[in-house]
C-alpha cells in the first residue's frame, strides 16, 4: 500500500512537470521564434522568472486559496486575492523588464535585423503584451481552480462511497450478531434432548447448525454470497426453528426447482423470515408461515406470508433482527433503484405479507 502510494505520487509529480514543460514552451518561450532576430539572454532569464511566478500562483491558489477561501464560502476574499496575485505578477514582470533593461535590448535586436520599430508601435506592443500576460494569468488561475475543485469533488465522492461501504459492512456485521445467542443455546438444548429420542435427527440438526455457523463466519466475508448458499442458510434456519414448534404451526417454503445460481448480498432474506417466526406463530393457536422464492432470469421474487397472532405471549427466543427500516436502508445502499419492497400488515386472510422483488443484473 505504501509503495503504491509512493508510485502514484511520483507519477503525479512527473505529470505536473510534463504539463508545465509543455505550457512553458508553448506560451512563454515559443513566441520569440516568430521573429528573425537574435534574442538577448536577458529575455530568457525574464521568461524563466515569469514561468516561475505562474507556477507559484497556480499552486498558491490550489493549495491555499481554493481550500481555505473558495470552498469555505469566502468568495469575496478569494476574488480579492486573485486580483492581488494578478497585479503582483504583472508588476513583477514589469519590474524585471526595467531591471534587465529588456525593452532597450529588444529594440536593439530589432534594429540590427532591420529598421527600428516606431515608438508608438512599441507602446502598443507593450500594451498587447500586458493584456496577453493578463489572459495567461487568468488561464493559469482558472485551470488551478477547476482542477482543485474537481479533485475535491472526486475525493468527497470517494469518501462518501467508502463510508457507504463501511455502513453496509457494519450493518452486515450487526445482522450477523442479531442471530441471537439464545437461538443457538436453545437449539443446542433441543438437539441434546433429541439425542435421547432420535439420534439420527439430532445428528442432522447438528450438521445444519454447523453449516449456519460456517456460513456466518466464512462464506459472507467477501461482502457477497451465492443465491444457493443464501437459500440453504434460510432452510437450515427454518428447520432448526421447527424443532421448537408444535403441530399447530405450519411452515412451508418453496424455492426454484431449476435454480440459476448468482451472487447477491448475504442475509438479505433472513430479516423477513425471522420476523415471521417472531410474530406469526403460536404454541397454542393455528398459525402458518409461507415463504416463496421465485426466480426469473436475474430477478428474484421473495414473498413471506405469516398469520397474525394478536396475543403472541410465547417467545421463540429470537429477536426482531435489524428491523424492516434498517433492512430497507441496506437494500438502498446495496441495490439502489433495483428493488421493490411492499409490506402489507393486514389483509383479508389476516396475514402479514412481505413482497421483495430484487434485480441482480
Amino acid at each position: 500500500m505504501i509503495l503504491q502510494r509512493s508510485r502514484n505520487k511520483l507519477i503525479t509529480i512527473l505529470v505536473h512537470i510534463l504539463i508545465w514543460g509543455v505550457f512553458g514552451w508553448a506560451v512563454v518561450f515559443y513566441q520569440p521564434f516568430f521573429y528573425n532576430i537574435t534574442i538577448p539572454y536577458q529575455y530568457w532569464i525574464k521568461q524563466t522568472l515569469l514561468l516561475g511566478m505562474l507556477v507559484s500562483g497556480y499552486y498558491l491558489n490550489s493549495a491555499v486559496l481554493v481550500p481555505q477561501l473558495l470552498l469555505k464560502n469566502r468568495s469575496g476574499y478569494y476574488l480579492l486575492f486573485l486580483v492581488i496575485i494578478a497585479i503582483g505578477i504583472m508588476l513583477l514582470s514589469s519590474y524585471i523588464d526595467q531591471l534587465l533593461n529588456l525593452h532597450r535590448l529588444i529594440e536593439e535586436a530589432f534594429h540590427k535585423s532591420g529598421p527600428p520599430p516606431k515608438r508608438h508601435h512599441n507602446d502598443e506592443n507593450r500594451w498587447n503584451w500586458n493584456l496577453g500576460l493578463l489572459i495567461i494569468i487568468a488561464l493559469v488561475v482558472g485551470a488551478s481552480t477547476s482542477v482543485t475543485v474537481i479533485q475535491k469533488w472526486q475525493k468527497d465522492r470517494q469518501e462518501r462511497e467508502e463510508l457507504e461501504k463501511d455502513k453496509v459492512t457494519s450493518e452486515l456485521s450487526f445482522l450477523k450478531a442479531q442471530i441471537n445467542p439464545h437461538f443457538f443455546f436453545n437449539t443446542l438444548n433441543n438437539i441434546y434432548a433429541l439425542t435421547v429420542v432420535d439420534a439420527e435427527v439430532a445428528g442432522k440438526a447438528i450438521h445444519q447448525l454447523s453449516r449456519m455457523m460456517r456460513y456466518l463466519l466464512y462464506d459472507t466475508q467477501q461482502g457477497h454470497t451465492m443465491l444457493s448458499q443464501e437459500i440453504a442458510f434460510v432452510k437450515d434456519y427454518i428447520s432448526l426453528m421447527q424443532l421448537r414448534l408444535t403441530d399447530v404451526v405450519r411452515v412451508n417454503i418453496d424455492t426454484p426447482a431449476n435454480l440459476q445460481d448468482m451472487p447477491l448480498a448475504p442475509m438479505i432474506f433472513l430479516p423477513f423470515v425471522e420476523n415471521a417466526f417472531k410474530h406469526g406463530v403460536s404454541a397454542t393457536q393455528q398459525s402458518h408461515i409461507d415463504i416463496t422464492i421465485f426466480q426469473k432470469g436475474k430477478v428474484l421474487d421473495l414473498t413471506v406470508k405469516n398469520s397474525i397472532i394478536k396475543d403472541n405471549s410465547v417467545s421463540l427466543d429470537t429477536n426482531s433482527g435489524i428491523g424492516l427500516v434498517n433492512t430497507r436502508r441496506r437494500l438502498d445502499l446495496l441495490y439502489p433503484g433495483k428493488y421493490k419492497l411492499n409490506i402489507s400488515e393486514l389483509n383479508a386472510a389476516n396475514e402479514y405479507t412481505v413482497h421483495l422483488v430484487l434485480d441482480l443484473s
